[in-house]
């Protein structure tokens, strides 16, 4: 069905100057998605207006600032849909305001982080009186859970966007590293791996144990900086493969947006089967592992046969590319959003 040009409104930590900020982000492949819908789509970055609006430039302090500034936004650009992702800064009762001001405005809200974490699920809950949809980056029976007192719950796959992953690892024979992986924090919170947990600067020295030839490009592991922007995407380009490891895998389809970063590059995948990724993609599309000696023994096979290694990157980023690509995924939500598509219908 053909949904007319809207105008939305997208709350969230959009890249203002004032703070570095990720390219690769959920936030912008979802206006990007929307835009090339046909919407117009206005950014609205919480988080730096309330820096902004602060004389200490405290987002704290900026808080009410930040929902004053909101709602005087909705009032002069009067959006058909005002979405939310991770808008922490914005209370229940400015949506109720802006509910109040804009008739007939449709508010819903995304979310990418963990249901496992209870403080997330909190700050999910606290908005469900005023949203009338929410989107989660988690499947399964966690969704149902959600779901409980009759609230509008969809799945969010993480997308991809081929402005902003635009390499072809598997079009590369030789590349400069064989395995790539990035961790904001090592030792908090431990993750959990094929049922033990791990610091994983523990974890990746005992790869390179059981791997010594493996040349691994890391950030955040061992003391190493992390990566931003471009200097992100060119160690992704430089990578045949990708650990995609989250802090646990037993709550299915959630993962790290880092999926999406590996896959649209064109790395394949190395995830735990657990996570249910296995029944979206193929053994031949997704190096999935179930313990830590499956894994070893597919890293080393892959490495040892890279034509195999570039046909599976092809096949996993072709596949993630027609499911989850940013325009499919936000043409799913508007449609929800809208009243034409059920929220517990999944087209992936």
């Amino acid at each position: 069905m053909h949904i007319p040009p809207l105008t939305i409104v997208h709350v969230g930590a959009f890249m203002t100057g004032l703070r570095e900020g990720p390219k690769h982000s959920v936030q912008i492949k979802l206006t990007n998605g929307l835009i090339r819908q046909g919407h117009l789509v206005l950014n609205f970055s919480d988080r730096d207006v309330a820096r902004a609006s602060s004389f200490f430039g405290s987002r704290k302090f900026g808080r009410r600032a930040v929902n004053r500034a909101l709602l005087a936004f909705c009032r002069q650009h009067r959006p058909d849909i005002l979405l939310l992702g991770h808008a922490d800064m914005i209370e229940p009762a400015t949506l109720a305001e802006v509910q109040q001001a804009v008739p007939g405005v449709r508010i819903a809200q995304w979310n990418v982080d963990p249901l496992f974490e209870p403080d997330n699920v909190r700050r999910i809950r606290s908005k469900l009186d005023v949203v009338a949809h929410t989107f989660i980056s988690t499947a399964g029976q966690s969704l149902e859970k959600m779901r409980e007192g009759g609230h509008a719950m969809s799945f969010l796959p993480n997308p991809v966007d081929l402005s902003v992953e635009t390499g072809r690892a598997d079009h590369a024979r030789d590349l400069a590293h064989d395995l790539f992986y990035a961790c904001g924090n090592p030792a908090r919170p431990l993750r959990e791996i094929c049922g033990r947990e791990w610091n994983m600067d523990d974890f990746i020295a005992d790869l390179a144990r059981r791997a010594p030839t493996l040349r691994m490009a890391l950030a955040g592991i061992g003391g190493r900086p992390h990566l931003h922007g471009a200097r992100y995407q060119d160690v992704l380009e430089s990578c045949a493969i990708g650990l995609n490891i989250s802090r646990r895998a037993d709550y299915y389809l959630y993962t790290s947006d880092r999926i999406a970063h590996l896959a649209g590059n064109g790395c394949v995948v190395a995830i735990e089967r657990a996570t249910g990724y296995a029944d979206y993609f193929g053994e031949n599309a997704m190096l999935f592992f179930s313990s830590l000696d499956e894994l070893v023994d597919k890293l080393k096979h892959l490495v040892a046969h890279p034509e195999e290694r570039m046909r599976m990157g092809e096949a996993g980023r072709a596949r993630y590319v027609e499911r989850f690509n940013e325009r499919a995924v936000t043409q799913f939500m508007v449609e929800v959003i809208m009243g034409i598509r059920a929220p517990e219908d999944m087209p992936w």
